[in-house]
């Protein structure tokens, strides 16, 4: 056998071995870790669960964590297929979404419910028992909820067909039963089934604005076992907006009153909004607002009165908005978006603005808070309102708990088994080259590193050791990467958001998409990117969303030869008209990649009520060969480099390089 440093540099190596030998202080231990890493990677890959541009609604959300975009319902077909009805699969599958609902619902109608429960029971553990096939005894241990830690670990390990164990499996059943555990003990199995459907979830992007549940989606969040996110623009909004950059409040605001959705402002945030409402009842009493009405949902009730002083309220906040942009933009320069400063370009007596030498008629021209000498200089009304607004959002515990959350679990980027994630683009020159974009200090970085370095400069705005003058440059910065022509989030010409209120022509409205979504269809841009990344593997792929999929004009989600998936066909309400669909997930198992088309989610009540789910169409979009296992994937690199440590440890044991510590 060659000498210990075959592998390292003898000093590091040495180094590294001491502190390898504190956790495994043996030979025994040493080669029983080995013996353990070398069966999980054996063990079939685990499904990883992508979705992307949630939007806020919660709802619909959840149900898709709790059925994981349909696995749970396809494993019930496949292990009672013939055994039981059509209608008690349905139920048995909403009591795994839904069990304490559900169980109160079945109690009532059922009229043996002794003989329910031990049925139910044996069902729930032959799920489970698949589910949990793929992972280890220890990791299944984990996930287990301590009251019924032990029960569960031994249903799992003992079969009932088994004539030697019937009779043990039958009494702890009947035992759960009489001792009145029996809702507790199917709420517990059902969540267990819930975990271990889904190994890695991957969220791309946009859980904020427009639906009314952000909040409630990072409440979830923060107790869901393993996740990532790539930061979407409207997450970058609210990211902003905690910071304290006042455009991105004043955008935050906007939209919420566009959509009618104050919940996650108020409830979720506590952000007090009576100042704007009192704001814009004396500035704008007189003015009908009709451009500024809300958008209403399915669902939203506003009684007249309401509605009216919502527009009122986002009209307040839109001028606001576009005086404190104009702002960060003339402190900007390196940025060239002062041609978005439109105040600037309106004749105030004429009703007209002007872009690039054509004038164009106001949809109105009442703007009692602008002084045409200096139209982007706020009031003192406005000023006193934004001090007001920028401590509420500032001082949100609970918003900078959920942006702590989205920073940790978080990036701009991410690469897992062969997938680059991204929310919405990488810039790219009209060639297909990867363009450099300008950051912090006149810095230019391109692909990866752009995305790198944004990601930092992100974190540095929260960070207490960021020196004055680059925090500054960060938190202005978020407006940028939400309306930037050359944003990785944004990437179009401009957000044409003045124009949509303020300008009748809708040619104005026009937003020209930048490169990468005009190129992403070609399959030699896609492999470009992904060398730029070091993506690696046979069957690489680009994952990404932002753009809804418009599935009614017969859009295909799967571009370039299959080297592109995007996601998002419009979780949102609002894109439902538009897209056909009620947005694209997407499942990721040891046999291949499976699309999920969903239509629109009625309630969880309904789901309850009548077992109705997210109907669903299922696309398969490409099945390997062989079935993956845990080698196959990144974690196995990992795995099989531990090893390989492993077994140097064993050689200085055995060789009395490093004494063994029994």
């Amino acid at each position: 056998m060659t000498s210990i440093n075959h592998h390292y540099d003898i000093e590091t190596d040495m180094r590294y071995l001491s502190l390898l030998s504190q956790s495994f202080p043996t030979i025994a231990d040493a080669s029983t870790e080995i013996i353990n890493l070398e069966a999980i990677l054996n063990l079939p890959k685990g499904t990883e669960h992508f979705l992307a541009d949630i939007h806020g609604e919660s709802e619909a959300f959840q149900h898709v964590l709790k059925n994981a975009s349909g696995n749970i319902k396809r494993k019930v077909n496949e292990l009672f297929a013939g055994d039981i009805r059509e209608s008690e699969k349905k139920d048995l599958c909403t009591l795994i979404y839904y069990p304490e609902q559900k169980l109160e619902l079945i109690k009532a109608a059922e009229s043996d419910i002794d003989d329910w429960y031990h049925i139910t029971i044996h069902q729930l553990v032959k799920i489970c028992r698949d589910v949990s096939s793929k992972y280890t005894r220890s990791k299944v241990r984990r996930s287990l909820p301590a009251d019924f830690s032990y029960i569960i670990e031994e249903l799992l390990h003992e079969r009932a067909d088994d004539t030697d164990k019937a009779a043990y499996v039958n009494v702890i059943v009947n035992t759960i039963i009489s001792t009145g555990r029996a809702d507790d003990f199917i709420i517990a199995l059902s969540g267990v089934i819930q975990r271990l459907a889904i190994d890695q979830l991957h969220i791309l992007g946009d859980i904020y604005d427009r639906g009314p549940g952000a909040h409630i989606i990072m409440d979830a969040m923060q107790r869901y076992h393993s996740w990532d996110i790539q930061w979407g623009n409207h997450d970058i909004l609210w990211m902003g907006a905690c910071a304290g950059n006042d455009a991105c409040i004043c955008n935050v605001l906007r939209l919420s009153l566009r959509y009618a959705n104050l919940t996650t402002l108020e409830e979720g945030y506590g952000i007090n909004l009576v100042p704007l409402a009192t704001f814009a009842m004396d500035v704008y009493g007189d003015d009908p607002c009709e451009e500024f009405l809300p958008k209403l949902l399915k669902g939203n009730r506003m009684d007249e009165k309401t509605r009216i002083l919502t527009a009122k309220m986002h009209k307040a906040i839109s001028i606001i908005q576009f005086k404190e942009e104009a702002r960060i933009f003339a402190r900007r320069p390196e940025w060239d978006m002062n041609n978005r400063s439109l105040f600037n370009n309106v004749d105030y007596e004429r009703g007209v603005c002007t872009i690039d030498g054509k004038e164009y008629e106001m949809t109105c021209n009442h703007f009692p808070t602008i002084d045409p000498n200096n139209p982007n200089r706020l009031t003192p009304e406005e000023e006193q309102l934004m001090k007001r607004l920028h401590h509420s959002f500032t001082v949100s515990e609970k918003l900078r708990k959920h942006i702590r959350t989205l920073l940790s679990h978080g990036c701009m980027y991410a690469i897992y088994n062969s997938n680059l994630l991204f929310h919405a683009s990488i810039p790219l020159n009209s060639d297909g080259t990867l363009k450099e974009v300008e950051l912090y200090k006149g810095k230019k970085y391109s692909g990866l590193q752009l995305m790198l370095n944004t990601g930092m400069l992100i974190r540095s705005a929260f960070e207490n050791d960021t020196e004055p003058e680059e925090r500054s440059y960060a938190t202005d910065y978020f407006l940028y990467l939400w309306c930037g022509k050359d944003s990785p989030l944004f990437d179009k010409s401009k957000m044409a958001t003045f124009e949509r209120y303020f300008l009748k022509d809708k040619e104005t409205y026009k937003e020209e998409k930048g490169n990468y979504f005009r190129l992403r269809d070609n399959e030699e841009i896609c492999d470009r990117i992904l060398d730029a990344f070091n993506v690696t593997g046979p069957n690489r792929h680009i994952i990404n969303g932002h753009v809804p999929v418009h599935a009614s004009n017969g859009e295909n989600p799967i571009k370039a030869n299959g080297k592109l998936m995007v996601i998002d066909g419009g979780f949102s309400e609002a894109y439902h008209k538009e897209t056909g669909i009620a947005g694209y997930t997407l499942v990721y198992h040891s046999r291949g990649f499976q699309l999920v088309q969903h239509e629109p989610f009625t309630s969880a009540a309904d789901s309850i009520q009548r077992g109705t789910d997210i109907k669903s169409t299922t696309q398969i979009v490409e099945m390997s060969t062989h079935r993956m296992l845990v080698a196959d994937t990144d974690k196995g690199a990992e795995l099989r480099a531990q090893i390989a440590d492993l077994k140097e440890l064993l050689y200085a044991y055995r060789h009395g390089i490093i004494k063994e510590k029994r």
